[in-house]
Formats: structure tokens, sequence, C-alpha cells
């Protein structure tokens, strides 16, 4: 009977020991590739969203707002130049951020961390585009896709087609390649400004199914123009299958901090290091 005991005691001791190994490296695993802080216990019951003290609670991620990525021209203003990006100093951004271990996020993930808690990424980041111009198909594209990351692209749809700006098959390319493709206004008025059902059904309504029939993904993400809001606009875009909304650097809505997710803009007089400097400085 020893004889029979003495395998079957080894046996069972190296079982145990395995299995108390093994969860220990897939917790450390996780731990280096994810941000756990604000990460809710799991649950096998529905998501429960986040009050929006609790949203406003989280730690923001950092949001860079690209508008024009060329050389300055000698007819650009001294403003204008604030949003155009020189374009190596756009492969330097890009550059800095892979370098430093960032990785992009987009709006279902920040959407997700957000309201539910969900975990992100190490050093997360999102990379947006405002107003369609060329440029961003055929400088950032290529040039986030030589780091793997993804962007997120407020289209102007009453650009497109236009020279100068992208094609409904460049936006449809974006989106195939898994960027975000979303609204940003049929023409740039500012909500602000609308009075009627017949504003809201041209400048957000409209260029939204646009876009969705373009690309064959929804569009429920939207981008201020200007960067400017009210309070009164944001259950109009609620109404109308918005579900979140980005500004720029003011102060997010207390009651409403979904849709007013701030971003700042990449101002093309910054060097790379700069910005990096004012992300952090801004989204600390």
């Amino acid at each position: 009977m020893k004889k029979l005991f003495l395998p079957l005691i080894v046996f069972l001791s190296v079982c145990s020991s395995a299995c108390n190994e093994s969860p220990a490296k897939d917790s450390e695993t996780k731990k280096d590739s994810t941000v756990v802080n604000d990460a809710p216990a799991k649950s096998t019951g529905p998501k429960v969203m986040a009050d929006a003290a609790t949203i406003i609670a989280r730690k923001e991620v950092p949001i860079l707002c690209y508008h024009q990525i060329r050389d300055w021209a000698g007819s650009d203003s001294k403003g204008a130049r604030d949003y155009i990006r020189p374009v190596d100093a756009f492969k330097a951004d890009l550059k800095l951020l892979a370098d430093s271990g960032y990785h992009t996020v987009l709006p279902d993930q920040l959407y997700d961390y957000l309201a539910y808690g969900s975990p992100l990424p190490a050093k997360p980041v999102m990379l947006t585009y405002d107003d369609t111009d060329d440029d961003q198909f055929n400088i950032a594209g290529p040039e986030m896709k030589k780091y793997g990351f993804k962007g997120v692209f407020f289209i102007m749809t009453v650009s497109i087609n236009r020279p100068k700006y992208m094609t409904k098959d460049q936006i449809k390319q974006l989106a195939d390649e898994g960027h975000v493709v979303t609204s940003h206004t049929w023409d740039h008025h500012s909500v602000k400004g609308y009075k009627t059902d017949q504003d809201w059904l041209t400048q957000i309504e409209k260029p939204k199914k646009t876009i969705e029939d373009i690309t064959g993904k929804q569009a429920v993400d939207f981008a201020y123009p200007f960067g400017l809001w009210n309070r009164e606009a944001i259950p109009q875009l609620k109404k109308r299958g918005v579900r979140s909304a980005y500004i720029l650097s003011t102060k997010r809505d207390p009651d409403d901090p979904l849709y007013t997710i701030r971003r700042i803009i990449a101002s093309g007089y910054w060097s790379a290091s700069t910005l990096h400097k004012s992300m952090i400085e801004s989204f600390h």
C-alpha cells in the first residue's frame, strides 16, 4: 500500500504547486498592461453607469486636437499658424508618444472608462483630428500606422470631396483601418447659434447619417465647432443619438461630463516636448 500512496502524494503536491503559481503570473501581466485605478470589481450583472460626480473624479485621459498638418506658408497669419502643425513637428509628436510608452485609445474605450470604470491601456492618449483636411489622411494616417496608433476624425460633412479635403473613399478607408470617423457638424457653425429644429437637423442629424452611410459604422460621438458649447445643446444631442461630445480646454459640465470631454489643441508653435509637457500639465 505504501508504494501506491507515495506517487499519488507527489502527483497531488505538484498539481497544487502549479495551480498556486499560475494566477500570480496572470495577475502580474495584467497589472503591467492596464490601468487598474478606477476599475470596478468584476460582476456578472448589467453595467451600472457612474454618476456625474464619479465621472468627474476619474483621472482625465490626455486628448490632443489637430487641425491642419502641413508646413507654414508665407500667407498664413500668426493666428492661423496656431492651428497648423508643421509636418516634422507632427511626426516628432507621434515618435515622442511612442517612445514614451503611450497607447492610443478610441471613444468606445474612453466612454467605458468614464461611465463604467473599465480599465484602459497603460499611459492612454487620444489623437483627434478636426475639419476633414486631406493632410490628415495623407500624413497623419501613415504616420499613425507606423506606431500602431489609431485616431478619431471629426468630419465636417460640407467639405467632403472638396479640394484639399478628404473624399468619401478616404473616409471609408480610415474607418476600415480601425480609426473612428464621426461628426463635427455640417459646416462648422457653433451649436450656440442653433435656434430651430431645422438647425439641429442640418447640423447634427444629417451629418451623423451621412458619415454612418459612408463608413457603415455608428457615429455616436461629436466634437463642438470651436469647442464652444452650452447646456441647452446637451439634451438636443442626446435626443439625436449622440452619446458623448468633446470640447476644448474649458471646464467640464458638472452635470453632464460625458458631453464636455476636454481636449487641447496641438499648437503649431510648440515643439514636441512642449506639447508633451502641456499635455501632462493639462490632464494631471
